[in-house]
């Protein structure tokens, strides 16, 4: 088992903070495995710019929201295949809405890929990571999950459970020197953000501190000190990376 090659699996690692931990992952010697849900082009963009920066990487389709690939994927993938040092929980979506409004699917979807997604990603890697008797587990969460949000009551409940998993799973995980930590990022520059108006994005500026919104690479930072021996006793932990934002 140690001799095979070190590797960082990255879900939905295709753009924003997802591409960004790939490319810093790589930089601290890791081979780096990317996922996708649907279209490859992305991903495999975010493989020529690991192997720009001198190291590698490959992308593989997998919906975090269907178990069985998950379980699949796993154990063709991973299990015997490479050393599994660490998973970023990432692949995540929106699918917003007032409460009151909210349908049947778009409550179960979102819960479907960020909570239940993360959690058969988590426990596969665990089962793996058990028999190595070490493994990093990085989970993105959200501050909305810590504050709340109105319209996206799915999502801050996905990823407030995803704090929830972290804090469980990091004590059952202990005694095998895995850890379990998740990044709660705050308003971060990415294709998902940019899509809002510049009143709603000037709104949110204004209740940041720092007066300025985060990059991916702040995430991935985070990201990479989290799976580094530097953070080797700590585990069950929600950093906020947030500019000081609290809502």
């Amino acid at each position: 088992m140690s001799k095979l090659t070190k590797t960082a699996l990255i879900t939905g690692g295709s753009r924003g903070i997802g591409r960004a931990c790939a490319v810093r992952l790589a930089k601290s010697g890791y081979q780096v495995y990317v996922t996708y849900v649907s279209s490859p082009e992305p991903a495999l963009e975010t493989c020529k710019m690991v192997e720009q920066s001198g190291g590698k990487a490959s992308a593989f389709a997998l919906d975090i929201g269907d178990y069985q690939a998950i379980v699949d994927f796993f154990k063709e993938k991973i299990k015997d295949q490479v050393f599994l040092d660490v998973l970023v929980n990432n692949a995540g979506q929106t699918k917003d809405g007032l409460l009151v409004r909210m349908s049947q699917e778009q409550w179960q979807q979102i819960i479907n890929v960020n909570l239940n997604g993360s959690f058969f990603c988590l426990q596969q890697a665990a089962k793996i990571m058990m028999r190595q008797k070490t493994g990093r587990i990085i989970n993105i969460s959200s501050v909305t999950a810590q504050s709340g949000n109105p319209g996206q009551a799915n999502y801050t409940a996905a990823k407030a459970g995803l704090i929830g998993l972290t804090k469980t799973a990091a004590q059952e995980l202990a005694p095998r020197n895995i850890t379990v930590n998740a990044v709660a990022p705050g308003f971060i520059e990415t294709d998902m953000t940019a899509s809002l108006n510049d009143e709603v994005k000037e709104k949110y500026q204004s209740m940041i501190p720092l007066k300025r919104f985060g990059s991916a690479e702040d995430i991935a930072e985070t990201v990479a000190f989290l799976a580094s021996p530097e953070a080797s006793y700590i585990t069950g932990q929600v950093l906020s990376i947030n500019g000081g934002m609290y809502m």
